[in-house]
C-alpha cells in the first residue's frame, strides 16, 4: 500500500489552499470597499482588516490540521473562535505526489515553525498597488526556512476583466520551486530591488555604494524575491532594520530552492527557530545569482551601523 505522505509534504500541500482561501479573502475585502485601516506603530506600519481575516484563516486552518506545529503570525489578534467560513480544510494533491526529500521525512509536528505575514505589501494594499501584496506562509525546522507559499492575491490584474486573478508560488528545499517561470537578471546589469515605503539615507548610500545600473522600489518582501526569480531585478538590498522573520520565511525557502541565496547584511543567514527575535536588525542581502558580487561591495559603514 502507499505509504501516506510524509508530514513536510502534507503541511505545504495544506498551506497552499489555505494561501488560496486567503487570497479570496483578501481579494473579497478590497472588493467590499471598507478596508478597516489601524495604525499600528505608524503612518507606513498599517494593519487592514484583510490582514486580520487573513492571519485568523491562515492560523485556525493550518492549527486544526497540524495542532502541535507553532504558528507565529505578524498580527497581535485576539484568540476567538474563527468562523467556519475562515477554515479551509483542503490540500493541494499536486504537492502531495512529490518525494518529500530524505533528510526531512521524520519531521514530527512539534519540530515545524510556520511563520506567517498575512498581507505583505499592506501600506500598498491600501494605497491600490495591488501587484505588490503577497500573502506568506514559511515553513522552518532546525531553526532553517525549508518551505514556503507565496500568493499573489493580484497577479495579473492589469490584464482586463477576464483575466484569472492570483497565481501561487510553493518550494520545498531539495525539490525545488513551482508556479512560475524561474528566470535569471540579464547578465552583466545590476539592478537592484528595495524598499518603496522605508527609505533612509542608509538604504540609499548602500545602494549607490554598489553602482547600479537601475534600482527598482516596491513594496513587500515576497514581491522582491519574486522580481529575482523572475529576472527583473538581480539583487534585493536593504540595508535597515525593518524587515521581519515572517517576511523573510516563505521568500527564503523558495529563493534557497533555486539556488539564491538570502542574508543580513554582514552575510549572517536567518534563524527561524520558535523562540528567536521577530525583527530581522541587520537588514537584507539576496540574489538569486552572483551574490558574492553584491556581498563584497557592502560598504564597511553600512555594516557598522545595523547591528544584528
Amino acid at each position: 500500500s502507499m505509504a501516506s505522505p510524509a508530514l513536510l509534504m502534507r503541511v505545504v500541500a495544506s498551506a497552499y489552499s489555505v494561501a488560496e482561501r486567503a487570497a479570496t479573502i483578501v481579494r473579497n475585502v478590497m472588493d467590499g470597499g471598507d478596508l478597516g485601516i489601524v495604525e499600528k506603530t505608524g503612518a507606513n506600519d498599517l494593519q487592514t482588516k484583510a490582514d486580520r481575516l487573513v492571519q485568523m484563516s491562515i492560523c485556525a486552518s493550518l492549527a486544526r490540521k497540524f495542532p502541535k506545529v507553532t504558528i507565529i503570525g505578524e498580527e497581535e489578534l485576539p484568540t476567538d473562535e474563527v468562523s467556519e467560513e475562515l477554515i479551509e480544510d483542503s490540500h493541494c494533491e499536486e504537492i502531495l505526489k512529490k518525494t518529500c526529500p530524505a533528510q526531512y521525512t521524520g519531521i514530527k509536528e512539534e519540530e515545524l515553525v510556520i511563520w506567517v505575514d498575512p498581507l505583505d505589501g499592506t501600506k500598498e494594499y491600501t494605497e491600490g498597488l495591488l501587484d505588490h501584496v503577497t500573502v506568506l506562509i514559511g515553513i522552518a525546522y532546525g531553526g532553517k526556512a525549508i518551505a514556503g507559499v507565496i500568493n499573489q492575491p493580484y497577479y495579473n490584474y492589469e490584464a482586463g476583466a477576464d483575466a484569472v486573478l492570483g497565481r501561487t508560488i510553493w518550494g520545498v528545499l531539495g525539490i525545488g520551486a513551482f508556479g512560475f517561470q524561474l528566470t535569471e537578471a540579464p547578465a552583466g546589469k545590476h539592478i537592484i530591488v528595495t524598499t518603496r515605503s522605508h527609505s533612509s539615507t542608509l538604504v540609499n548610500d548602500c545602494i549607490s555604494a554598489l553602482n547600479p545600473d537601475s534600482v527598482i522600489r516596491v513594496g513587500g518582501a515576497g514581491n522582491k524575491i519574486i522580481q529575482l526569480i523572475e529576472g527583473k531585478a538581480s539583487a534585493y538590498v536593504f540595508a535597515s532594520p525593518g524587515c521581519k522573520k515572517w517576511d523573510t520565511c516563505a521568500p527564503e525557502a523558495i529563493l534557497h530552492a533555486v539556488g539564491g541565496k538570502i542574508t543580513d547584511i554582514h552575510g549572517n543567514s536567518f534563524q527561524y527557530n520558535k523562540e528567536v527575535k521577530h525583527m530581522n536588525s541587520a537588514g537584507v542581502l539576496a540574489a538569486l545569482r552572483n551574490y558574492e558580487y553584491y556581498a563584497s561591495r557592502i560598504p564597511n559603514n553600512v555594516k557598522q551601523s545595523l547591528v544584528p
